[in-house]
């Protein structure tokens, strides 16, 4: 997993030198923006991290600009900054997604704190991801056969009724499983049972989500 960042958003390039040295501060790695469209422009994210957005800037506001990254898939944490607010603005960032809603002047140290659980929470986050790839790669190496054999291992059968369901022999069903079982890298049928049940709750995830 790489370096977490921290992506700040600010059109005031005071506030964005105050927010890159405070970063750097404790050792966190941080991008800073003067817009909301140069920060489109670069952003491709390889890895955890943070955002900080002002709220109210030229163009793109910040709310705009997170909107259009949940949009895209790109959830990535985002703190909200703003000379001043109100309850509206306040609920449309907290019902976006935003992990704190920040007035300035601020607490230089608290930040530092949500910005820092923020990330730790992104960390975890990439971490399901990776794991969630490291799998589909696993299933992917399947062939259609094993993936017959693998429905009905589903479904609680023993190796007899999946070979008379798919009109092969004891012994094909047995090396079909094994197969399987190895590309998936378990060793028991607990596991196996354990891992579909793992992939198929990470789909119905993504699936809600949407």
């Amino acid at each position: 997993m790489r370096e977490p960042t921290v992506y700040v958003v600010d059109d005031d390039p005071d506030m964005r030198d105050s927010l890159q040295w405070l970063m750097t501060t404790v050792g966190l790695s941080v991008s800073v923006f003067s817009s909301a469209s140069s920060f489109l422009e670069e952003f491709a994210p390889k890895g955890p991290g943070c955002l900080v957005f002002d709220v109210r800037m030229p163009g793109m506001s910040g709310l705009d600009l997170y909107e259009e990254l949940i949009a895209r898939g790109d959830g990535m944490p985002v703190i909200f900054i703003t000379a001043y607010a109100d309850v509206p603005m306040a609920v449309r960032a907290l019902k976006s997604g935003a992990v704190e809603f920040v007035e300035k002047p601020f607490n230089r140290q608290a930040l530092l704190d949500r910005v820092q659980r923020a990330i730790k929470d992104d960390c975890e986050r990439w971490k399901r991801l990776t794991e969630r790839a490291a799998l589909a790669r696993r299933f992917a190496l399947l062939t259609d056969k094993e993936r017959q054999v693998l429905d009905l291992v589903k479904e609680g059968q023993p190796n007899k009724a999946i070979s008379a369901a798919l009109g092969i022999t004891s012994r094909a069903v047995e090396m079909r499983r094994a197969s399987l079982m190895g590309k998936l890298a378990v060793r028991s049928l607990a596991e196996l049972l354990r891992l579909i049940l793992e992939v198929e709750s990470a789909g119905a995830g993504r699936k809600a989500s949407r």
